[in-house]
Order: C-alpha cells, then sequence, then structure tokens
C-alpha cells in the first residue's frame, strides 16, 4: 500500500538515443553496409514521444528499413550479436537496448520459422524471447514444441528458461495464449522436466508458468504439486512453495495440506483498531491476538484483507501477506500492523466504511470496521 518512490526510472527511458548509437554502432561492426547514420537519424524520429513498447515496434521499423529486406540474411547479421557488443554499463539498459532485436524476428521472421527460432536461441540470453516466441506457439506450434523439447535438456539456463517463460499462458506485458488458458496439459510435460533444474532463475519462471495456470486450472496445479513432492531435492520444493501462492492468496484448503500448513486450525482470534476513522493519507494501527486452543504446534498461513468501498457502494475485497508462523500449544502471540492509506494512482479512495479481515490457513476468522473520509 505503499507509493511509488519519488524519481523512480521510467523503463521507456531504458530504449533512449544512447540505445539507438549502441544497436547501430553493433550491427555495423557485424555488416559494415549497414547504414549507422541512417539508422540512427530514422530511429531518433519520434522516440522520445512514444512509450516503452511503441519505442520496441518503432525501432523494428527502423532496423526493417536497414536491415537486407531477406530475412535470412537479417537472421544472419542478428544471430552475430553479442552482448559485450550492447555497450551500456548499466545492466537493465544494455537488456532492453536488445528488445528491439530480439523482436525483429517475431515481427518479420514468422514465415521462416527455423531460421526464426534458431535467431531466438542465440539471442536470448542478451534480453529473453519470451514475448518473440509466442506468435511462433501460435502459428508453428508443432515445430516450435520441438524445439522447446530440446532446449530443456540445453547447458545453457537462458534456453532452459525460454522454455517456461515463453509457454506462460498469462505472460506480463505478453501476448496471452488462450489454447493454454483453456488446456495447459502440452505445457505440462515442458515444466516437468524443469522441476528440479539447478537455476533459480528458471525455477522462478516454472512456478511463475505453474501459478499462471492455478488461476484457470487449480486442481491441475495441487495435483502435478503433489506429485512433485515425491521429489525430496530443495529446487522442486521452492518452485512448489512459489506455484501455489495464488491457490494460497485465494484460500484454496487443499494448498495449505499440500505445503504443510495446519488444516483446521484451532485458535482464538481477536482484532483491534488503534482508531475507527481516519483520512486518506493517515494510517491504521491493527493489534492481532491469536491464542491457541490445543497442545499441538500449529503451522499458519497469516493474511489481511482489505474490503474497499468501491464507487458503486459495494466493498471488494484485496488481500496482503502477513506472515507465517508456527504457534506453538497453547501460546499467545501478538502481531502489530500499520496500514497506510497513502494517494495512489493505482487506487481511488471512496468515502465510507471499510472493514479489516483476517484470514488465517484460508478461512476468515474475524473483521472489524472503520470509516475512511477524503478529507
Amino acid at each position: 500500500m505503499a507509493t511509488k518512490p519519488k524519481g523512480f526510472p521510467l523503463l521507456k527511458n531504458s530504449l533512449n538515443a544512447d540505445s539507438v548509437k549502441e544497436i547501430a554502432t553493433c550491427l555495423s561492426e557485424i555488416n559494415p553496409g549497414f547504414d549507422h547514420a541512417g539508422f540512427c537519424t530514422a530511429a531518433h524520429q519520434g522516440l522520445e514521444r512514444l512509450e516503452l513498447k511503441g519505442r520496441v515496434y518503432h525501432l523494428i521499423g527502423a532496423l526493417h528499413r536497414y536491415l537486407p529486406e531477406d530475412f535470412e540474411s537479417a537472421a544472419a547479421i542478428l544471430k552475430a550479436v553479442k552482448q559485450h557488443q550492447l555497450e551500456s554499463s548499466n545492466p537493465r539498459v544494455r537488456a532492453f537496448t536488445a528488445w528491439p532485436l530480439i523482436d525483429y524476428v517475431a515481427v518479420h521472421g514468422l514465415e521462416h520459422p527455423q531460421t526464426a527460432l534458431n535467431t531466438l536461441a542465440q539471442l536470448t540470453s542478451l534480453f529473453s524471447a519470451e514475448f518473440a516466441i509466442r506468435p511462433f506457439i501460435q502459428h508453428h506450434q508443432k515445430l516450435v514444441f520441438q524445439y522447446l523439447n530440446d532446449w530443456c535438456q540445453s547447458d545453457d539456463y537462458h534456453l532452459r528458461r525460454l522454455v517456461s517463460e515463453g509457454t506462460r499462458p498469462r505472460l506480463p506485458w505478453g501476448q496471452q495464449l488462450p489454447e493454454f488458458i483453456d488446456d495447459p496439459a502440452p505445457i505440462l510435460p515442458l515444466l516437468e522436466q524443469l522441476n528440479a533444474d539447478p537455476e533459480n532463475y528458471v525455477q522462478r519462471s516454472v512456478a511463475n508458468n505453474l501459478n499462471d495456470i492455478s488461476k484457470d486450472h487449480p486442481q491441475t496445479v495441487i495435483k502435478t504439486c503433489e506429485r512433485w513432492l515425491t521429489c525430496p531435492c530443495p529446487e522442486t520444493q521452492w518452485i512448489i512453495k512459489h506455484a501455489t501462492r495464488t491457490l494460497i492468496k485465494k484460500g484454496v484448503p487443499e494448498a495449505f495440506t499440500l505445503l504443510g500448513f495446519t488444516q483446521s486450525p484451532q485458535l482464538r482470534v481477536t482484532l483491534k483498531l488503534n482508531k475507527h476513522q481516519l483520512a486518506v493519507g493517515e494510517k491504521l494501527g491493527i493489534l492481532i491476538q491469536l491464542n491457541s486452543k490445543v497442545t499441538e504446534p500449529q503451522k499458519l498461513v497469516i493474511d489481511y484483507a482489505i474490503h474497499f468501498l468501491k464507487k458503486n457502494g459495494q466493498q471488494s475485497a484485496k488481500v496482503f501477506k502477513l506472515k507465517n508462523l508456527t504457534l506453538q500449544g497453547h501460546e499467545q502471540r501478538l502481531i502489530e500492523k500499520t496500514l497506510h492509506f497513502a494517494p495512489l494512482t493505482t487506487r481511488r479512495y471512496y468515502p465510507g466504511e471499510h472493514r479489516v479481515e483476517i484470514k488465517i490457513n484460508g478461512g476468515s476468522l474475524v473483521t472489524e470496521s472503520f470509516t475512511l473520509t477524503t478529507e
């Protein structure tokens, strides 16, 4: 519930005049016939007025004017790009500079899928080809899955990560894959091959893919993770934990059991607010008291939900993580939390009754109301 820090750099500024120069210099080194000046002129024109993805496609358009018209010839140049040739000392800027080079393949290589996929395999370590591969999945799925299965066994963790990230049904910023939203079955054999990957970069992607699937097919993810529990390696256990975060947030009971949390907690829970009326910009203190009613330890996931008042007068809950803990037999525990109702560009507050709700292992235990004013 915090505001974005002032001065936080806009992502769109990672594609700027320096990026244009780096791309031009890199391509000129690879192909001395590349028109450095002409590309820079075309790329600069109108660039600063565009948002991030607009800049990506603007630079793809400029590249298409100055790379060979024949895609096979253009791909040969792109495959020769190496990370050291993109000179920025800032890793994020260097990565974003590679984005138009990679997505050029998606825009202009769709009719040349084998060349395009080989090019993406070469370039993915520069930024990640997770966006660029998605049109090929939709238009050349059988061929792409042959490549994906091979990449699962690659020594290059960037390629292994492209398998899981490129097939995410609901990839943020990316083109959705409706076929896999409806039926994720084709993805699962790929994830099976990566469920003990030693690289955290890959593990996180596998977990995110399963988390995407859980939004539409929760039982599929529960059954997959139950099967994976038999693998003792810590990498798989980490993936399971992070793959089920949406299921935990939604309070799906099987997810708590899967992760070893107490199935039916035996507790007395009280919730106290330090005030029952506050204005936007003020802080609300909450105090939660837990009392165990049994002698055995209880493993708990404690979340809180704010039921925000909407414009139509209805309340809508948003769940936030609080903490995980083990409550010993007959133990009493106090938990304090300060909620800041700061003005946000992403949320509009409406005056009236709101509620704080405490959720433990997916169940609602106690709520308290407060009035929020906009004065």
